[in-house]
């Protein structure tokens, strides 16, 4: 077990490689798998803050394969969406280049999910920031703020269900 703040950094910089790898094998993309290690990083580091990491490689290497899962399944849906349409009106659909127009949705949508979260009850945002952005286990959650494992769900679930709504 490794305490707060102490060791992170040198851990992920020895399993980097490791995990890039890792991650390469799920989702095929030497770069992607680069940025999203360096995206499980920034959430490891998240959560650290929020509770004790007792086994932190393998945490990393979980938010990794999360991630990675998360983005095989995106580029799945947006290949099936690339199918049903003509090639002229999936061909900004399907890429993955960055636009001054995509950007200011996506910005537009952090701010609605910010004041979403805002808006949340206090205990509620913490435990969605948690779980969601932290990777911590319903348990973890429940027993940071001395609940039952259910309550910790339905926490999340509202708050989820907050900023579904915000967006």
């Amino acid at each position: 077990m490794v305490g707060r703040d102490t060791g992170y950094l040198d851990i992920f910089v020895a399993h980097r490689q490791k995990l890039t790898d890792y991650a390469n094998g799920i989702v095929k993309d030497a770069a992607r798998a680069e940025d999203l290690v360096q995206e499980a990083f920034l959430r490891f580091n998240t959560a650290a803050r929020e509770c004790l990491v007792h086994d932190p490689v393998r945490f990393l290497y979980r938010v990794v394969r999360n991630l990675a899962l998360d983005r095989r399944r995106r580029a799945t849906l947006e290949e099936s969406y690339a199918a049903e349409f003509p090639d002229g009106i999936t061909s900004d659909l399907a890429s993955n280049e960055a636009t001054p127009e995509r950007e200011a949705i996506a910005r537009q949508e952090l701010k609605r999910v910010e004041g979403a979260l805002a808006t949340l009850p206090e205990r509620t945002r913490i435990a969605m920031e948690m779980h969601r952005l932290g990777g911590c286990t319903l348990q973890e959650i429940a027993d940071h703020f001395g609940i039952s494992v259910s309550r910790a769900h339905t926490l999340i679930i509202e708050g989820v269900r907050h900023c579904q709504r915000a967006l």
